[in-house]
């Protein structure tokens, strides 16, 4: 049973992957999942646990190591968040938005930014958040409204953003605003200081969990941001978002496989422990059979996230429909294997006192971000009908 549902298989683990692999659990098992609940239901952001994570350099996984980062690829990237995201999928989501703001920053930055921050963030000792979300624009991110007007050798940027993770709690702010018309080509990217002169953050949101990272609202009132805090060039922040969001999209799926696993780890532990009717409920062959099924979806999962990641690493022309593909389908897959885990548990499954409910609340978020799961296949969708290429 073991080997069914280990990360490795189907194409086999390198010795330096599967290292990475042990190192991320290693990490997750002594410095999160001890922690884990508390966090959750106490709304700790574990920044602590987070720049230890840095340490291993799990705050930079994919820049570039003359950046300061580890310089892995994003299939070993992907490796190390499901881990993570076995025992604390909260955690492990604000971790892996984190590398990609940094690797926004790293990849796009003048020098005198590159230098002031790259090393930083990808080292943990600052964090990032990124701004891209509007109460007016969710899906339709190429209607957002913030904007950023030309001010002497600077911008002066205004405007509000919604649901940022970290927000209050991060060093950086990569923001997406309008330099130009409307639609993407008019969007701009900066990197913005947090405690910038005209930021004002709104109230932690109550939500159904992700506890462990803050989620507020950042108002913008004509923020100065000098030309040198530009991402890329005027007009590039859109395409620059875009290709952030297809390793995000790896990540979070990488996330929900990580939080299936530890609800089918707990549900397989939990079916030989508890007795019914006189004997372990793992003898039942009806649970039998759904413990085999949620193995092997979660299988099926881990396969095409680690696929949309080798295409990543490619840099394969369908990478993006690949990345939708694979968020969609983990997604979806993370939450009902949790959600079968619960139901497996009984009425213990619905308390606190298992890790199963918040596995579940955790990453029932996953299948909204990065791009909902409707409009992941919107992009799958065009794929196919707009272009020649097969998805295979």
């Amino acid at each position: 049973m073991a080997n069914l549902v280990d990360p490795g298989v189907g194409a086999a683990l390198s010795e330096e992957q599967a290292a990475y692999r042990e190192a991320a659990r290693g990490f997750a098992h002594a410095e999160l999942a001890p922690h884990a609940a508390h966090w959750d239901a106490h709304k700790i952001f574990p920044r602590q646990a987070i720049a230890k994570a840095g340490e291993l350099g799990f705050c930079g996984l994919y820049v570039d190591t003359d950046a300061g980062g580890s310089g892995l690829s994003r299939l070993e990237a992907a490796i190390v968040f499901e881990e993570l995201a076995v025992v604390d999928p909260s955690t492990a989501a604000f971790i892996s938005i984190h590398n990609m703001a940094t690797w926004m920053v790293a990849r796009h930055a003048r020098p005198a930014l590159h230098a002031h921050w790259a090393a930083a963030l990808a080292s943990g000792a600052k964090l990032a958040s990124y701004c891209l979300t509007e109460p007016g624009a969710g899906s339709d991110a190429g209607s957002l409204a913030t904007h950023a007007v030309r001010d002497g050798d600077g911008y002066r940027i205004s405007g509000s953003k919604a649901f940022i993770s970290g927000a209050g709690d991060t060093d950086l702010l990569v923001v997406m605003a309008r330099t130009g018309d409307a639609g993407p080509r008019g969007i701009s990217a900066f990197a913005v200081p947090a405690d910038s002169t005209g930021i004002s953050y709104g109230r932690n949101e109550e939500k159904l969990g992700w506890n462990s990272q803050s989620t507020r609202g950042i108002s913008f009132d004509n923020v100065q941001v000098p030309e040198s805090h530009l991402l890329g060039t005027e007009g590039e922040g859109f395409r620059i978002a875009m290709k952030g969001l297809d390793g995000g999209r790896v990540n979070i799926a990488a996330c929900s496989v990580g939080a299936g696993q530890g609800a089918l780890d707990a549900a397989r532990r939990y079916l030989g422990e508890r007795r019914q009717f006189g004997r372990p409920l793992a003898e039942f062959q009806a649970l039998q059979f759904k413990l085999a099924d949620m193995a092997t979806q979660l299988v099926a999962a881990r396969q095409m996230v680690h696929t949309a990641a080798r295409k990543l690493d490619a840099g394969s022309a369908d990478a993006t429909p690949w990345c939708a593909m694979a968020k969609r389908f983990a997604t979806d897959t993370g939450f009902a294997v949790c959600d079968d885990a619960l139901q497996l548990h009984g009425g213990y499954g619905y308390t606190r006192e298992y890790p199963i409910e918040r596995l579940l609340r955790d990453c029932r978020v996953h299948r909204i971000l990065e791009g909902t799961n409707e409009i992941m296949r919107v992009i799958v969708a065009r794929h196919l009908l707009t272009t020649e290429e097969e998805l295979r």
